[in-house]
């Protein structure tokens, strides 16, 4: 099992190149990390290997930038998996320990079981992948919500102005599964239950890092904070005046 882990992991390095992340990716930190999270029993066939490795990387790039306030804490959200598993994980990346999971909405734009379609579009009602950070509390028309600040322009950078938030839902349920065979959906929003609000706020809130994932590359090849040769070049693409 061992070998077949650090042979993936090989092959995921392979996949995203490390040749230039002279922006500060620590490496080492993310195999060592990526390493005592895939062996950790609560997150055994529930995070994809890949999605795991692009959040740690995206993480240590927030954290190099000093994007990240709350060190230590990484929530991921699996769009690979249907709206019926839990697909949101708060992860401490020093301790190696899955912290929390629970179920989570898409957007009503972005498909049914399956979130299939996102977008950084106000008026979409679909959801945007990428990496975001977390902000405060505020009580909206959704009651408590937590904040989401998009990382990546172009790719999420709209989440402010289109209210993605943090909020409970009560067509986020178990009881809501079995009468519909899906969860609710929002409008584009990672709506949770009720029930796990609290506690989610209050393992994430105030500048942890949380990852939107869906797919691999197609993502993965337009993010510049995994792709630090495309931040370079969009620095150098952008007019001095």
């Amino acid at each position: 099992m061992i070998q077949l882990i650090t042979m993936l992991f090989m092959m995921l390095v392979m996949a995203f190149p490390s040749d230039g992340r002279s922006l500060g990716f620590d490496d080492h930190a993310i195999r060592n990390n990526f390493y005592e999270l895939s062996q950790t029993p609560e997150l055994e066939n529930k995070i994809d290997p890949m999605v795991l490795n692009m959040a740690l990387s995206g993480y240590y790039s927030l954290k190099e930038q000093g994007k990240v306030n709350r060190d230590g804490i990484l929530t991921v959200i699996d769009f690979n998996r249907p709206s019926v598993d839990e697909r949101l994980f708060v992860i401490d990346v020093n301790r190696g320990i899955l912290l929390y999971s629970t179920l989570v909405a898409h957007g009503s734009g972005s498909g049914d079981n399956y979130a299939q379609h996102f977008s950084n579009d106000s008026g979409s009602h679909q959801s945007s992948l990428g990496f975001y950070t977390t902000g405060d509390t505020y009580d909206g028309k959704n009651g408590c919500s937590l904040k989401l600040y998009g990382m990546e322009r172009g790719i999420n950078d709209n989440a402010e102005s289109r209210s993605i938030v943090i909020h409970g839902a009560d067509y986020v349920s178990s009881d809501y599964i079995r009468k519909h065979g899906r969860l609710g959906r929002s409008q584009g929003c990672p709506a949770i239950s009720f029930e796990s609000l609290q506690q989610v706020i209050d393992l994430i809130k105030g500048g942890s890092c949380l990852f939107i994932s869906y797919g691999g590359r197609e993502y993965a090849n337009k993010s510049t904070l995994l792709n630090p040769d495309l931040a370079r070049l969009q620095v150098v693409s952008e007019p001095l005046f």
